[in-house]
């Protein structure tokens, strides 16, 4: 019997509006099913981080070096910091059968779109701009000139919702997570047939 082949969803929505959340629940919940993807980026890691557990923390000519050597599946350039997906990294759990969600910004996942054109895309909406802002400015992580860069990216960001499959507005998270668990079970159940 021929082993099916996983399942690559692609994730994406503005910063504090809550996909990691989201799929954190996912994985938490579906763990011997889903893998999350890791990207490789050149910020540096913050506290509590691992290095091929959150991300693949590389130098900036090393990454640069990758695109020239067409590496990556996507990669974009936010807050001054580069991030991208290993072509390598996914085609091998996709191979393997397994699923595979993937967390990246808009500019990653257009380019994802057109290399992958049969990913399940799904983006997470906040239920306003004030609310979205609540929530970056209550993580206190970050300086008000990072908020006030995270809020105009998610403009823009948010112009291209109608570009994915699917769009889960996160106002109750609870909620939020039934709908990405049943657009999950969707695709995965459709492929297992």
């Amino acid at each position: 019997m021929q082993q099916k082949r996983g399942v690559l969803f692609v994730l994406s929505g503005p910063s504090g509006v809550g996909k990691g959340t989201l799929k954190k629940m996912l994985l938490d919940e579906f763990k011997d099913q889903v893998l999350d993807s890791i990207s490789a980026t050149t910020r540096k890691p913050r506290e509590g981080e691992e290095p091929g557990r959150e991300y693949f923390f590389i130098s900036r000519q090393d990454f640069l070096d990758r695109i020239a050597n067409n590496d990556f599946l996507e990669y974009a350039e936010f807050s001054g910091n580069m991030y991208g997906t290993p072509k390598s990294y996914v085609y091998s759990l996709l191979e393997q059968g397994i699923n595979v969600i993937a967390e990246i910004d808009v500019q990653g996942a257009l380019q994802m779109f057109e290399r992958m054109p049969d990913c399940v895309s799904i983006f997470i909406q906040p239920p306003s701009h004030e609310v979205l802002e609540a929530r970056l400015r209550g993580r206190a992580t970050e300086s008000e000139e990072k908020i006030v860069q995270r809020l105009s990216a998610a403009e823009r960001e948010l112009s291209y919702a109608m570009k994915y499959r699917h769009r889960i507005v996160n106002n109750e998270l609870k909620l939020a997570y039934e709908e990405l668990k049943r657009i999950y079970l969707q695709y995965t159940t459709e492929a297992n047939k």
